[in-house]
């Protein structure tokens, strides 16, 4: 008998809007394709901004996840830890204003402007899921900013990749790229 494998959606750590890249893309003068799409109606989406503001990791991230996601119909399998706004479906396009709005908010867990939709999503996203469905947190355990709130909601179906520990950003991002290539 065929073995059913469980649904697996993934949640990504969020890139930091407020470095240098995001200066670059944030410039009224930035004339690369990603910076004027920011600029018009056409936007971007959230991964898409976050792969570039992040490089490797997050592209890794991205590529993993959409490469290893199953789903229920209904569930979107990639979501984002973002600054302000809860978990955020990658594919949400985004403009200037609003990685402007994600830069203006470190990602503490104290701090409610990110702590509460954060919260917010994960117990509207756990109540959906079964309880044999696999959350994956692509992002750091090595404090309490995203797993606090999401072991709060998803507890056993909680998962962190065991290959991440002791590795860096650029290893990770790596390592996820080439698992998603060889998928």
């Amino acid at each position: 008998m065929e073995q059913i494998e469980p649904n697996r959606i993934f949640l990504l750590s969020p890139a930091y809007a407020g470095g240098e890249r995001a200066r670059m893309i944030l410039s009224e003068r930035a004339q690369f394709d990603l910076a004027r799409r920011l600029r018009s109606r056409e936007r971007a989406t959230l991964g898409e901004v976050f792969a570039f503001l992040s490089g490797l990791y997050f592209r890794g991230k991205l590529a993993y996840a959409n490469a290893f996601a199953r789903t229920a119909e209904g569930i979107c399998g990639v979501l984002v830890i973002t600054p302000t706004r809860g978990l955020v479906d990658a594919a949400t396009r985004v403009s200037l204003r609003d990685l402007r709005e994600f830069a203006e908010v470190d990602i503490h867990e104290s701090d409610p402007r990110y702590r509460e939709p954060l919260a917010r999503d994960a117990q509207r996203l756990a109540k959906k899921l079964s309880a044999e469905c696999e959350v994956v947190l692509l992002g750091s355990i090595a404090t309490g900013k995203y797993v606090d709130v999401l072991l709060e909601n998803f507890q056993h179906r909680l998962r962190f990749p065991a290959d991440f520990v002791g590795r860096g950003d650029m290893s990770r991002g790596g390592l996820l790229l080439r698992c998603a290539m060889d998928k």
